[in-house]
Formats: C-alpha cells, sequence, structure tokens
C-alpha cells in the first residue's frame, strides 16, 4: 500500500512545474528564477477623482518603466472564520453571566449561518517577479539556465553552483525591489514571501480542499 502511494506521489509531482524552493525563490524545472509578492488591497472606488487619476498615472508609469515581465496573481478563497467561531465558544463556556452566554452562542450562530449563506470569499494578491538566468557554458557543455546546476540534491551543491544561486538571486532581488518601489507609489504595499509561506501557498493551491497547516500573514487593507 505504501509503494502505490509513493509510485502516486511520485507522478502527481511530475506535472508540478516546481523542482525546488531555496531562499525565498522559486526555482521552476525550466530553470527559471520566481520571487512572489504579496500585495495589500486598494479601495479604489472610495478615492476622489483627483486621487484616482493620481493612482492610474503612477500605476501606468510603474508599467512603463519595467523592462522585464511581471505576472499578477489573485486567489480567491471561501472565508474560514473557525478559529473566530472557536474563540467565541471557548468564551461562552467561560463566561459567567448566563445571559451573556446565551448571547455569546446566539451571535455564534448568527456568524455562522451568514457567512454560509452569503458564500463570502477572502481575496489575497500576489505579484510574481521572474528571472532567466544567462546560458552557461561548462565542461559538459552549453545549456539553457541554471537548471542542472540548482536541481541537485543540496548536500551535493559544489561551491560553484552556490555561487551562482546567489549571482542570480541578487538579480532577481532587483527586480524585485524595482516592483515594491513602483506599486509603493500607487499606494499598494507589498511584502516578499519566505520558503515556509511560498510552500503553504502552493500547497493551497494544488491542495484547495485540504486543511491549511498555517496561515500566511496578510496585509490590511486601505
Amino acid at each position: 500500500m505504501a509503494t502505490n502511494s509513493s509510485a502516486s506521489a511520485a507522478r502527481s509531482q511530475e506535472f508540478v512545474p516546481i523542482k525546488e524552493v531555496r531562499d525565498g525563490v522559486v526555482m521552476s524545472k525550466s530553470g527559471s528564477m520566481h520571487a512572489l509578492l504579496m500585495a495589500s488591497s486598494l479601495n479604489f472606488a472610495l478615492k476622489s477623482s483627483d486621487e484616482q487619476d493620481a493612482i492610474i498615472a503612477q500605476y501606468q508609469n510603474f508599467l512603463n518603466s519595467l523592462d522585464f515581465s511581471v505576472q499578477f496573481f489573485i486567489q480567491s478563497r471561501k472565508l474560514n472564520i473557525s478559529p473566530y467561531l472557536d474563540t467565541l465558544k471557548e468564551r461562552a463556556r467561560d463566561q459567567v453571566n448566563e445571559l451573556l452566554k446565551i448571547q455569546t452562542n446566539e451571535y455564534v450562530d448568527f456568524i455562522k449561518n451568514f457567512v454560509q449563506s452569503a458564500n463570502i470569499v477572502s481575496k489575497s494578491f500576489y505579484i510574481i517577479v521572474s528571472f532567466n538566468p544567462p546560458s552557461i557554458s561548462t565542461k559538459r557543455g552549453v545549456f539553457s539556465g541554471i537548471g542542472e546546476m540548482f536541481f541537485r540534491p543540496r548536500g551535493k551543491k559544489t561551491e560553484e553552483q552556490n555561487n551562482a544561486f546567489s549571482e542570480y538571486a541578487a538579480q532577481l532581488q532587483q527586480r524585485v525591489d524595482v516592483v515594491m518601489q513602483g506599486l509603493a507609489s500607487t499606494g499598494i504595499r507589498t511584502v516578499p514571501l519566505q520558503t515556509e509561506e511560498i510552500v503553504e501557498l502552493f500547497f493551497g493551491l494544488f491542495n484547495p480542499d485540504e486543511l491549511e497547516k498555517g496561515k500566511v500573514s496578510k496585509l490590511p487593507q486601505q
């Protein structure tokens, strides 16, 4: 049984384009490198006309200033309020005032039924910044990118491979800084996702029905 599960997992991993996540950098099987940023939301509708025009102009300037491509990704997920409801239930159990205990339990039922009937979803906003390393010539020939250098087991990476990773990760970080500064001019704050947060994000994308083991910190809405 364990052998079948292992074989199934191996077959599933063939469809995942990610080879490794290292130091906050996603390494794809094609050899490209990617950094993920989480962005805050912006309540554009509540801005005045002048503010809206200024935001649009800043955003246009930001896009026109880029000499590399970026991707914008919006994740919609059904709102999970179970932790919040569990906290309220604990407070109701500890409540010595019987009237307040009844009111708290009624509030829990109201919130639970409201969220289920309204089908409320939460949205998270991400930016993917990519970098394609140049071809590298080695004694074994020329290959595209640095996939062969990076995709060996961590314990077998040579000093040359680690140096190459650091060099190209620094160039990727330069692009990340450009994106963060450009979006900051429009009033949008961004934070880079670290390795554990990236793994959690992709785990949720490939396993939407599984319970999350943790949550990526969300930026407050403006």
